[in-house]
């Protein structure tokens, strides 16, 4: 950080540019949701009081006494490509608004507004401005198409409020970075340094690519690509295809992999597109040949939809809810918690909703303020206790510092969906790249 950022950030709110968010705040607006720890308790029956969610239920009861009120849009595909991995996200948060709100050390309480980005940017942009414009929301979290993140990074900086992104591709918390990004999930080159050395050096030095045609794909291609030439210099890359997001049928790409030398595939595809192809290769005995690796293949979504056809293949990890390998209290309450409500284990979608929140909460509570501006001083950089274990939103691009796993996948006694059997774990700050490699200027 230069000496100008680092005074920048250090300047009260009197010393910095009033923007249209800061002036609604400051006038009194629907946006304002209590501006310092002081005034809070005269402000927080204005909190926004959100919209319905998924199951009819509010997401918190607003502020009352010292408590900083704040609303925090919850922006989640429930339609669209990504709509099987949505709802998990959005329990997550509501799980993690329920917690902060019954959490009297926080001093903190939220109101959630829900919408529906559909899996695409226009309507992600559009259901961004209606919880802002209309609720008073100073805190959005959700999105799992890269894409759609990278648009509401835009929004959030243009409009002056946090974001916790939930799509994967690097440039999100790298090239298209902005001081109100703070991201919980696990970025691609995290999960690159979990799964490309073994992939290279256990299941084979000829890999092909093959990649759903976006900002994520195109993350996986380049990242994994280059952690696998870091790793083993035979690496030969036979191969590499794009498909559509959506696509139905996979068969070419299929056919060419199976023609080829290749002894990997990887796959940079995530939800419905992965299960597709997965499934089109069992049926065509593409597995017989070529072993495939996905860094999202251990999804809980994905693994419930794929069945046997899961079965011995390899993916990455963003976590786990074996309280054995992630043991400490938080993350023990969170799959209880969780576990009563939906009949479930969480997966790794309602762990970037429920860390989004509580992580921003905590930056809430050490700024004594719902101000932006406020938390983004306090959480950049703010070590905390996470379910993941000692985490921080590092203070050079707002990427959480997560473990990452390498993962197979097998067939379980009983049948049914794989087990994931961890093969090797890298720790937080030794799966993150250096700083000067983010490509992002804060």
């Amino acid at each position: 950080m230069s000496p100008d950022d680092k005074r920048r950030r250090g300047r009260s709110l009197s010393d910095r540019p009033v923007g249209r968010r800061s002036l609604l705040r400051a006038v009194g607006g629907t946006g304002v949701a209590g501006l310092t720890t002081g005034l809070a308790g005269c402000l927080g029956d204005l909190g926004g009081q959100g919209s319905d969610g998924d199951d009819g239920e509010d997401g918190g009861d607003g502020g009352d006494g010292d408590d900083i009120s704040i609303t925090y849009g919850i922006l989640s595909p429930m339609s669209g490509s990504y709509s099987s991995l949505g709802p998990n996200q959005r329990r997550g948060a509501r799980l993690g608004i329920q917690t902060v709100n019954e959490n009297d050390d926080l001093n903190v309480q939220i109101d959630g507004a829900y919408e529906d980005t559909e899996t695409s940017q226009e309507p992600a942009l559009q259901a961004a401005d209606r919880v802002v414009q209309n609720e008073g929301a100073d805190f959005l979290m959700g999105a799992i198409s890269s894409s759609v993140a990278i648009g509401l990074n835009n929004f959030a900086a243009d409009n002056e409020v946090i974001y916790n992104p939930g799509g994967a591709a690097v440039p999100i918390t790298g090239s298209e970075c902005n001081e109100y990004v703070f991201r919980a999930e696990t970025n691609t080159a995290q999960i690159a340094e979990a799964v490309a050395g073994y992939t290279v050096n256990n299941l084979g030095t000829n890999v092909w690519f093959h990649i759903a045609d976006y900002t994520y794909g195109e993350s996986v291609l380049s990242r994994v690509r280059s952690r696998m030439e870091e790793e083993n210099s035979n690496l030969n890359v036979v191969g590499v295809s794009r498909s559509e997001l959506g696509a139905g049928s996979y068969d070419t790409y299929i056919s060419d992999i199976r023609s080829s030398d290749a002894d990997v595939a990887v796959l940079g595809m995530t939800g419905g597109d992965l299960v597709t192809f997965v499934n089109q290769a069992d049926s065509a005995g593409l597995k017989s040949s070529v072993t495939l690796m996905g860094p999202t293949m251990t999804f809980q979504s994905v693994r419930n939809a794929l069945g046997p056809a899961a079965y011995g293949t390899y993916g990455g990890v963003r976590y786990t809810a074996d309280t054995d390998e992630l043991d400490n209290a938080q993350n023990e309450d969170f799959v209880s918690a969780y576990t009563d409500e939906h009949d479930s284990p969480p997966d790794n979608f309602a762990r970037v909703g429920y860390q989004s929140v509580l992580m921003t909460a905590r930056g809430v509570h050490e700024a004594g303020s719902s101000d932006p501006q406020d938390v983004i001083d306090a959480l950049g950089g703010l070590e905390m206790d996470t379910i993941l274990g000692t985490n921080r939103f590092r203070e050079c691009d707002h990427q959480a510092e997560n473990p990452t796993w390498m993962g197979e996948l097998t067939e379980p006694s009983g049948g049914g969906p794989a087990d994931v059997g961890l093969i090797s774990k890298v720790e937080g700050p030794d799966a993150i790249p250096p700083c000067e490699e983010t490509g992002c200027e804060l």
